[in-house]
């Protein structure tokens, strides 16, 4: 039996059930280093397109630029998907970006927050970030993304000032069945017409119009305005496409 209330578990079979329709088979564990290591595990085993894993702890989880995720059990959705993509090579890089769309129309539609896009993977609510994403290449032709949303995450125990979850942003649902729900079928919807995702994604991409910083490998920094994201997923920072980075936003657009 769980001890917190507020933080009921996942209902496995009935997600399972739910979503199957949709071609997602889901697993909850009740613990994992890390749900991304998981599934491209499963994928260089030859699991096929469409696993999810759900972790209720994650005690190693990654974001980017090596970053860790750490959240408290049962506080938010901590889940990777498995991804092989009929794409050209060049518009893989979309594909986490889509997965930031995904979560962002979802909890639009879903928990009535004003979720925008940070590029390259962040869903921000009232600037701070809500959710983050994680994008990763296991073996060719497949694609694991992993996803961190904070759902009842108390102010005490997110990382830092700059972050927020679905209950502090006074979110409609914290039902964290009904948001994965949402997010799958909206990732189902937004990979069934990249033509589309691409236009939705410059629509909800907050970074596009602001002054940046754009941290690059190697400690480089560049800033200037963030004018467009390109054909091929980089954001373009005064004429200048950049394909890797961290964005800082400087200013309101």
């Amino acid at each position: 039996m769980y001890a917190d209330l507020d933080r009921p578990p996942l209902r496995t079979l009935a997600l399972t059930r739910a979503l199957a329709g949709d071609g997602w088979r889901v697993e909850v564990l009740p613990e994992a280093g890390s749900t991304n290591a998981v599934v491209a595990e499963r994928a260089r085993a030859g699991q096929a397109a469409g696993l999810v894993v759900v972790a209720e702890a994650q005690t190693a989880g990654r974001g980017r630029l090596d970053r860790s995720w750490v959240s408290p059990p049962r506080a938010g959705l901590t889940f990777s998907v498995l991804l092989r993509p009929d794409l050209p090579a060049a518009q893989w890089p979309w594909l986490s970006l889509w997965g930031g769309l995904a979560v962002a129309e979802a909890l639009r539609e879903r928990a009535g927050v004003d979720a925008e896009l940070k590029w390259p993977n962040d869903v921000l609510v009232d600037g701070r970030k809500l959710c983050g994403l994680l994008a990763e290449v296991p073996e060719p032709g497949a694609l694991v993304l992993g996803i961190g949303l904070n759902v009842t995450t108390s102010a005490e125990e997110l990382p830092h000032a700059q972050a927020t979850s679905l209950k502090l942003a006074g979110a409609r649902t914290t039902d964290r069945d009904t948001l994965l729900r949402a997010v799958l079928r909206s990732l189902t919807t937004v990979l069934g017409d990249a033509d589309a995702a691409r236009v939705s994604y410059r629509e909800r991409c907050g970074t596009i119009g602001r002054m940046v910083r754009v941290e690059l490998p190697a400690g480089r920094s560049v800033e200037g305005v963030a004018e467009a994201v390109d054909d091929n997923g980089r954001i373009v920072v005064d004429g200048v496409p950049y394909g890797a980075g961290d964005v800082v936003h400087l200013r309101p657009a």
